[in-house]
């Protein structure tokens, strides 16, 4: 098998005489219906904990306190830039961006899992420097605040726990939510040991540790949102396997120009050339292969252009050979 000429997914014009064959079954984001509501009511919370922990922090004199308000800051961006990303890929396509703004959600997912890696590296510096000279804690005030902030972080995260399986988008929400309320409940805990037996060193331990597990987490989202954004096959996709199913289909002999990238984070495309010598194909047949690609690796917009005789020049050699495609 061979991978035809060379193709940019962004584009679809094709120079070729043959009939174009389109079988397009849409998909729409699996975001909660309600999700305007969610990310309004999940910043309006955070910029309101913000303002309070801020407001305790310096009144305190608690630097770990007025550190979280600022790392919090960041998290309202996060939720700013994952809403920004969901109403941009639901503007409708027109003449100049055909696809409409999909590839939004994919850039805001990854700006995201950028924006908490970072914020978790901060965090870390500033820990290293704090086990470096311990300093004492107002350790009831901050395990009240860090309390709020639990409740706070971890009611925004369940306003996104639905559509996190589905959407990368939402899935950066989510963690960055998650990530904020497990940050909290380390501070009430290390609030509350230092509280009762005077451990100041335990503040910065366990700051470390709770970065080390949310750039763990992290690390799976800002992996697949690069690769998405480089037209990556979507993880669930094995391009061997719907290159399989492509060449079982009746008439086909061979398939070239196979490409399956994501539109967004909850839609994926797919065009290829096939080759059929001897009979060309109906609307059933385009049906049954769509019907296939969609039940099989959810591909929704599918574009499939028949021909008799394979006329595109080849630019890369046969797919890899394995059970799925080297991510």
């Amino acid at each position: 098998m061979s991978a035809g000429h060379d193709h940019d997914p962004s584009h679809h014009g094709h120079g070729h005489s043959h009939d174009h064959h389109h079988g397009h079954s849409h998909g729409h984001s699996h975001a909660p219906a309600n999700f305007n509501a969610a990310f309004a009511l999940g910043i309006g919370l955070n910029i309101t904990f913000v303002a309070i922990e801020a407001f305790y922090g310096w009144k305190v004199n608690s630097l770990a306190l007025l550190a979280d308000a600022g790392h919090n800051l960041s998290d309202v961006i996060g939720l700013v830039l994952a809403w920004g990303g969901a109403l941009a890929g639901r503007l409708q396509p027109d003449a100049r961006h055909t696809y409409g703004w999909k590839r939004a959600s994919i850039l805001a997912a990854f700006i995201n899992a950028l924006l908490l890696l970072v914020a978790m590296g901060s965090l870390a510096w500033e820990a290293v420097h704090r086990l470096q000279s311990p300093q004492p804690v107002e350790g009831v005030t901050i395990m009240v605040v860090a309390g709020i902030g639990i409740a706070v972080n971890t009611a925004t995260a369940l306003l996104f726990m639905r559509g996190r399986e589905t959407d990368l988008n939402i899935r950066g929400a989510f963690l960055h939510m998650a990530a904020d309320a497990l940050v909290s409940a380390g501070v009430v805990v290390a609030g509350g040991l230092a509280l009762g037996f005077g451990w100041t060193w335990l503040d910065p331990v366990v700051s470390l540790l709770i970065a080390a597990v949310i750039v763990v987490g992290t690390w799976s989202l800002f992996r697949q949102s690069l690769h998405l954004l480089f037209d990556g096959v979507p993880e669930g996709v094995d391009l061997h396997a719907v290159q399989s199913l492509l060449e079982a289909l009746p008439g086909v002999a061979r398939v070239h120009d196979l490409h399956v990238w994501a539109m967004g984070t909850s839609e994926i495309a797919m065009t290829a050339h096939l080759v059929m010598p001897t009979e060309p194909p109906d609307d059933a047949f385009l049906q049954h292969a769509t019907r296939q690609l969609h039940d099989r690796f959810k591909i929704g917009h599918v574009t499939l252009q028949a021909m008799r005789v394979p006329f595109t020049r080849p630019c890369a050699g046969p797919l890899p050979a394995g059970p799925s495609r080297p991510q």
